[in-house]
């Protein structure tokens, strides 16, 4: 997938098994998860991550840089995926652009 100017390999989490355990407990990672939900939290995360929040179509509404762990990002209204990179990832994206 191409997010930005980069590309990376994003999996999609859509099992509650895999929804529930996101990034926990991974360090140097390469990759990032998609997740069908609204909201995270980060606790139990070992480096911090860029969040990107988009509705159906992957129209960006929300993005969070560098977000560290034990931090907790509270359901918005009209998200429908939540993307989970390594953090620095998504510098250069904007509100509204489209995911790729």
């Amino acid at each position: 997938m191409k997010i930005g100017i980069k590309d990376i390999t994003v999996k999609n989490y859509d099992t509650p098994i895999k929804k529930l355990k996101g990034l926990m407990f991974k360090q140097n990672f390469n990759y990032g998860i998609r997740l069908r939900c609204n909201g995270i939290h980060t606790f139990f995360m070992k480096e911090n991550i860029d969040v990107i929040l988009t509705d159906k179509n992957d129209i960006i509404l929300k993005i969070y840089y560098n977000l560290k762990p034990n931090r907790i990002v509270f359901p918005k209204k009209n998200v429908y995926y939540t993307y989970e990179l390594p953090a620095g990832f998504v510098k250069g994206l904007n509100i509204n652009d489209k995911l790729k």
